[in-house]
């Protein structure tokens, strides 16, 4: 039984993965030909991974979030982008609710590399 119940779950996490990659990039897959659909595959996989890595470095909220919800909250950044100085600046809204999780995964992008 213990077997099964492991089993079932790990079906159910795949099954979640494939609904979640067919609706964000392999929705507009070009399907034409062969070649074409397996560079957008893999250009699919490569963009969930980077986004769900993304939602792991900012929150466990965005950790356990779809990528569409990731996409909303952090990547749609509703920010504008200043130039003072030959610097830019990149102005976020005052009561956005996801700042302190964007916040976080800027600072752990951008440290500096331990050595």
């Amino acid at each position: 039984m213990a077997d099964a119940e492991r089993d079932h779950r790990r079906h159910a996490v795949v099954e979640q993965v494939i609904a979640d990659v067919k609706n964000s990039a392999f929705a507009h897959a070009p399907s034409g030909h062969f070649q074409a659909n397996a560079a957008w595959l893999a250009l699919a996989a490569l963009a969930h991974n980077l986004t769900r890595a993304a939602g792991a470095l900012a929150s466990t909220f965005h950790a356990k979030a779809t990528t569409a919800t990731i996409r909303d909250h952090l990547i749609n950044v509703p920010a504008r982008l200043a130039r003072s100085a030959r610097r830019l600046t990149l102005h976020l809204p005052e009561r956005w609710p996801w700042r302190e999780d964007f916040a976080q995964l800027f600072s752990i992008v951008h440290a500096p590399p331990v050595l």
